[in-house]
């Protein structure tokens, strides 16, 4: 996953999860940026961990693929330059008492459209991306390189997926495809695009791969990067809101983390439950304050309960201090990397414990 918003939130949540694994209580706001034969690693991190940050950025380059001088940025030759300071003490003072490391408000969001409960054109989108990923790596279109973006347009009737009509996917090459982009156009609706959509495939589908006619210069070389700028990507594509605050380079006692982590979690037990067919539910905090100020349920007309009620069962039944969603979840765990790329939702993954439905009985019996 080379796009270099995403290079960059995987560098921040490597650098984390090095932390972790040493020193699970490590608070870390850890930012990068990447450009031109360069990364940038700023932040505040308070830790007994000691970690050989450069040797981080450095693996997680050569793990994606920038492997080449060519691409003008590189693993080997890449200069890396860090800028790191403790938490200030008056944040840490908040957090030191369980409270809330910043305020804002936090969504999750659950729907039918997918065995996963996540909306479907962000599912297909991240597939479209994994599926580039794969067919590089294994050269079944050879030249290709690591940065790729993809989107996907659905049409709905009402609330109801009935057909893909448009896909999107600009994917990074050498110059040996400058002046054959009709070739890789087709090489990638047979590689990629057709692997993909399986059953939703149409022949009628909108296809547009490349569209500005090349892409040969790309990833941080072509654009710059920087941590928490995918933060629509990284969640469901539109489809839910978004308080605002990005995940990676953050630890749990961030609530922009851990609490939209909880929030999936609720809205899927909900939709799990069989208590919603959709749902959004948001939470929001102050800093240095444990209780969340607000626990709001909306399902969008699908519901068949009462959702002042379930926002009250919900309160009962999940823990909501930011000390409760860490010990629920588990999350002082070196985990995140495998959250920067693919998206944190939607991943029946052992270590996405927000994606457990394992409340939805408990729900179920408590709006009876």
């Amino acid at each position: 996953m080379g796009h270099p918003d995403k290079v960059a939130d995987q560098i921040s949540d490597a650098i984390l999860d090095a932390m972790l694994k040493q020193d699970p209580m490590s608070r870390v706001a850890c930012e990068t940026m990447v450009s031109t034969g360069m990364a940038v690693v700023a932040g505040e991190i308070t830790t007994e961990a000691y970690v050989e940050i450069p040797d981080v950025v450095r693996e997680v380059i050569r793990d994606i693929g920038y492997t080449s001088g060519d691409m003008a940025f590189d693993y080997e030759s890449c200069a890396v330059l860090t800028s790191i300071k403790k938490q200030s003490p008056d944040i840490a003072m908040g957090v030191n008492r369980e409270g809330a490391g910043d305020q804002g408000m936090m969504f999750g969001f659950a729907c039918r459209e997918t065995p996963e409960l996540m909306p479907l054109p962000i599912m297909l989108a991240h597939r479209l991306v994994e599926r580039q990923a794969a067919v590089r790596r294994e050269r079944v279109i050879p030249g290709l390189r690591p940065d790729a973006k993809s989107q996907v347009t659905v049409e709905y009737d009402g609330q109801k997926p009935v057909r893909v009509d448009t896909l999107v996917l600009s994917t990074q090459h050498d110059k040996s495809w400058n002046d054959r982009q009709k070739e890789l156009h087709q090489l990638v609706i047979e590689h990629v695009f057709k692997p993909v959509l399986g059953q939703w495939w149409r022949d009628d589908i909108t296809l547009h791969v490349n569209p500005t006619g090349r892409f040969e210069i790309g990833g941080p070389h072509g654009d710059t990067g920087l941590t928490g700028r995918k933060i629509i990507v990284d969640t469901y594509g539109g489809r839910g809101r978004h308080g605002g605050g990005a995940f990676s380079g953050k630890d749990p006692t961030k609530v922009d983390r851990s609490a939209a982590y909880m929030a999936r979690h609720i809205a899927k037990n909900i939709v799990a439950a069989d208590l919603a067919d959709q749902c959004e539910v948001q939470l929001s905090y102050a800093i240095g304050v444990a209780e969340p100020t607000s626990v709001y349920i909306d399902t969008q007309g699908s519901g068949r309960v009462d959702e002042y009620k379930l926002a009250g069962v919900v309160r009962e039944l999940f823990s909501l201090t930011p000390r409760g969603i860490i010990e629920a979840l588990n999350l002082r765990r070196p985990i995140y990397r495998l959250t920067a790329s693919g998206g944190h939702f939607g991943r029946s993954l052992p270590e996405f414990t927000w994606e457990r439905v394992d409340k939805a009985d408990a729900l179920r019996k408590a709006m009876r």
